[in-house]
């Protein structure tokens, strides 16, 4: 199987091919779809439109793990992904600069772009333009927050899920200008020079996207302003915050699921040196320090060894640097339940895979970009049967979900709504349950923090 182009994107960055799929190089030409469906017959089935992962700076619609076969044939449900420009090519600002014509957040108009198209397209491969499901991890999960929060958006898709995201706020159109200015410089341009643009080859472009975004924050974040490229408040494609003012009002007919997985930062010290895994209690306290200073420090830390007795410095470290992601994923939930139009889903997935870090004791438990095979139905016959049964319910969770708007699925209990008096949360793994409030403590300590 070949799949089309990827956008451009920084070397290295592209995530890989699907299964025994051939990845061509990132290009321009690069606005496709990939759509996996059990037939082409017209017999209108739920569509999950993905957005892929990689913040907004790489990755693709066929990226390694979210191969939609599986979920296609053993959910009779047609699956969607599209590739779409990234980074300074999907998101630099020039409208407040130069005037004229420049559209703001190319990107997400390039996935708004396949939406429509989806919408008007779909029942010629089996699909249902009426129960449409738009979702996504990581800056995907970005991605579908912005959908959430587009008017143009709104009659396209009728559920969405947020997962190992919950962006409460966008950066806004004074910051993403900031962030074109200082583009200019590292290009050497000024302002009346921005039609020479065109003229500089894409490797340039790519350098300066990545002098930029090394200042940057992770996608979940609250950056305003952010240093690197992504989806921004212009007023029009993005007329608002996505969560930190409520939920947007003509999306309050739309379910939403909202969740993460239960050791998110544990998969960004993946790619360094192994010493963050064996840290005792003065590594521990040194690593927050950057973040937490004296009293505060003190308190963060004894919240959570309460709340995780027996939790040895590194763990505790993930926890704490995961926790505010849950935090904030909590607030989206919050903020959709409030609206009483249709039911917010909470979930971590929790699954504690026991492979050992390389070089360490230190187990994997459940990192960030898990998920995707999980959900995807992509966890083959060799992985450990407690991973096989999570992926079995958490993929047909998920594919409930696309058809009915309430996940379910058999062998897995009753999945009841969010609300803030019992908060009743999924917890994935092999033996599925409900967690009433879990990490109490925890949420509690952020809640007294502001």
């Amino acid at each position: 199987m070949a799949f089309p182009n990827p956008a451009f994107q920084a070397a290295g960055g592209e995530m890989g091919p699907t299964g025994n799929g051939r990845m061509p190089a990132p290009a321009e030409d690069c606005l496709y779809l990939n759509i996996w469906t059990p037939a082409a017959d017209r017999r209108r089935r739920p569509v999950m439109f993905y957005n892929h992962g990689g913040g907004y700076m790489i990755g693709s619609g066929s990226a390694t793990g979210q191969d939609g076969t599986h979920l296609a044939q053993r959910y009779d449900v047609v699956v969607v992904e599209s590739n779409h420009r990234l980074g300074l090519l999907g998101y630099l600002w020039l409208g407040d600069l130069a005037g004229g014509d420049y559209a703001a957040n190319q990107g997400m108009l390039d996935i708004l772009a396949a939406l429509r198209w989806t919408s008007d397209n779909i029942d010629n491969f089996g699909g249902d333009p009426d129960n449409i499901m738009v979702w996504g991890e990581s800056g995907g999960g970005a991605k579908t927050a912005a959908v959430y929060t587009m008017p143009a958006a709104a009659r396209l898709f009728h559920k969405a899920s947020i997962e190992s995201a919950a962006p409460l706020r966008f950066p806004t159109r004074d910051g993403a200008t900031a962030r074109a200015e200082r583009t200019l410089r590292l290009l050497g341009l000024s302002r009346a020079e921005i039609p020479r643009l065109h003229d500089i080859p894409a490797a340039r472009l790519l350098e300066v996207q990545q002098s930029e975004a090394a200042n940057g924050v992770a996608p979940w974040g609250d950056p305003d302003p952010l240093p690197g490229f992504g989806a921004f408040v212009d007023g029009h494609v993005i007329p608002r915050h996505p969560f930190a003012d409520g939920a947007a009002p003509f999306s309050a007919g739309k379910p939403l699921m909202v969740g993460t997985c239960r050791d998110e930062t544990v998969f960004f010290s993946l790619f360094g040196p192994p010493d963050i895994f064996r840290i005792d209690e003065a590594g521990l306290r040194s690593r927050l320090s950057g973040t937490y200073q004296g009293a505060e420090l003190d308190r963060i830390i004894a919240t959570f060894r309460r709340s995780r007795p027996g939790a040895t410095p590194a763990q505790l470290y993930f926890a704490i640097t995961t926790s505010p992601i849950w935090r904030d994923a909590i607030k989206i939930a919050e903020a959709k339940a409030a609206q009483h139009a249709a039911p917010a889903f909470m979930y971590q997935l929790a699954y504690p895979d026991p492979t050992v870090v390389p070089g360490t004791d230190f187990p994997l438990g459940s990192p960030h970009a898990s998920d995707i095979p999980i959900k995807f139905a992509n966890v083959g016959a060799g992985e450990l049967a407690g991973k096989r049964a999570t992926a079995r319910h958490m993929s047909a969770l998920w594919a409930g979900f696309a058809r009915t708007g309430r996940p379910g699925a058999n062998g897995v209990p009753r999945w009841p709504a969010y609300t803030p008096r019992d908060r009743a949360t999924m917890w994935i793994d092999a033996e599925c349950r409900i967690v009433h409030d879990p990490d109490r403590r925890e949420r509690l300590y952020w809640s007294h923090r502001g």
